[in-house]
């Protein structure tokens, strides 16, 4: 939406032009500003100060408002990082990626059902077989196939390499509301040009991570740092084998496909079912459920469950509660406020801040075709993000100019005349033609969000 020249900018200059008065061509015009109207009661002597304060506090406080979504995600970026930072190390000291699974989503039941069942007692829907089969498949596709597949890749590669992969999200969610058509798509539009561009050079990216491993790339912080627990620098350089890049790549692409498919069918089973604090708990406890017979079949010993006060716990409490529980909520109402272009725009940063903090605490190796391939993915990622947000930008647009259609179309119905009474039925018809059409790109909005 355009911005419009502030009022302060428009009417004081406007009215001292009017206000001066015409001379000859030998005097230039003078400007005079206009004459202050007196104001017919006093003012106390302490009111300009107190206006003044109350001024700086209200200007304070715009850019406080206004500086809250950025703050928020950045801290949330920060947040995401120090978990798959955390999960690295736990599962270098030799966690099971299945048990962790177990353990986080364990806490983030813990964590949000006090939250779900309070809230939203008044507001719940009734459960039926269908809904419940739906968060079933929700959470077979979240906490049981994405989460372990990501964490086998993560294992198998890096946190920084796993971040940067897994930005091909919106990519690989856009595909799927294609095919599954949630999201419409017309080649003659530029914005649709600019996802079907964008998503062609995340696969190309992804594509490159996976195929081209490159040479070792030596940071200038690490270049004389010790390698991590010992090892040998050859070992350290060759810590990541081809065959380990490779499967590695496979999982953390096959944990964002299903994460996409996740999106989709949330798309649809939030509509049935509202409250989602309660549908977030539910889909995490039913998911730590089946992550549990999935352990059982995956890992024979017993003692894998065996965790203590140390890095695991860590690990899973913070990813439990941090990731899946606060970090919901956070991101949950920056979306509601200014949309989930926004939110996603910043993921690159978290590759960033990934791959300073892996470099100092891991160690991490960091090689010539992840740097290639995360360029681009990125550029593709904002490519989709462009041409979203277009598309947000042109639904407005449309819904605003359907208003006063709606209105006149009422008003001519109902054969309203000239005077106070047609002003009256139009000011009706246009609430009746604002509610009727804000719901319709809600849902459009819901359903081919990326």
């Amino acid at each position: 939406m355009p911005l419009s020249k502030p009022p302060s900018l428009q009417h004081p200059i406007n009215a001292a032009i009017a206000s001066a008065p015409f001379h000859s061509s030998s005097n230039p015009p003078v400007l005079r500003a206009p004459e202050p109207h007196p104001c017919p009661l006093p003012l106390p002597s302490s009111f300009e100060p107190e206006l003044c304060s109350t001024i700086a506090m209200a200007g304070w406080g715009g850019f406080v408002e206004k500086a809250k979504p950025y703050v928020a995600m950045i801290s949330l970026q920060f947040g995401y990082a120090g978990m798959n930072v955390l999960t690295k190390v736990s599962l270098n000291q030799g966690m099971s990626h299945y048990v962790l699974v177990v353990y986080r989503h364990a806490f983030a039941t813990i964590c949000i059902a006090p939250f779900a069942l309070i809230l939203e007692r008044k507001v719940r829907p009734k459960m039926t077989w269908s809904i419940f089969l739906q968060i079933f498949v929700l959470a077979m596709l979240g906490p049981v196939i994405d989460q372990n597949f990501y964490y086998a890749g993560l294992k198998f590669t890096g946190p920084t390499f796993a971040c940067a992969m897994s930005n091909i999200l919106p990519a690989m969610t856009f595909v799927m509301a294609v095919i599954f058509r949630m999201e419409k798509l017309d080649m003659r539009k530029v914005r649709c040009q600019a996802k079907v561009a964008g998503t062609a050079v995340t696969v190309a990216g992804a594509m490159l991570m996976t195929l081209y491993k490159g040479p070792l790339m030596e940071l200038a912080w690490t270049r004389h740092a010790s390698p991590a627990h010992g090892e040998a620098p050859a070992a350290a350089a060759a810590a990541i084998s081809g065959r380990d890049w490779f499967l590695g790549s496979v999982f953390v692409i096959i944990a964002t496909l299903a994460w996409a498919a996740l999106f989709i069918l949330q798309t649809h089973t939030i509509r049935q079912y509202s409250a989602h604090l309660s549908l977030t708990m539910l889909v995490c406890f039913v998911g730590t459920l089946q992550a549990i017979v999935v352990t059982f079949v995956m890992e024979r010993r017993l003692s894998v469950w065996t965790i203590g006060f140390d890095m695991n716990l860590l690990a899973a409490a913070y990813a439990g509660i941090v990731t899946s529980s606060i970090a919901y909520y956070v991101q949950g109402l920056v979306i509601q406020k200014t949309g989930p272009v926004f939110a996603s725009a910043f993921s690159p940063l978290m590759m960033i801040i990934v791959a300073v903090m892996g470099s100092f605490i891991l160690s991490e190796k960091i090689y010539l075709g992840g740097v290639l391939g995360a360029v681009l993915i990125v550029a593709g990622l904002y490519s989709v993000l462009w041409g979203k947000h277009k598309e947000t930008r042109e639904k407005e647009t449309d819904a605003k100019m359907a208003l006063p259609m709606a209105a006149s179309a009422s008003s001519k119905q109902d054969g309203v005349g000239a005077g106070d009474d047609a002003e009256g039925d139009m000011g009706n018809g246009v609430m009746r033609s604002s509610s009727g059409v804000r719901g319709a790109p809600a849902a459009g909005a819901g359903a081919g969000a990326v």
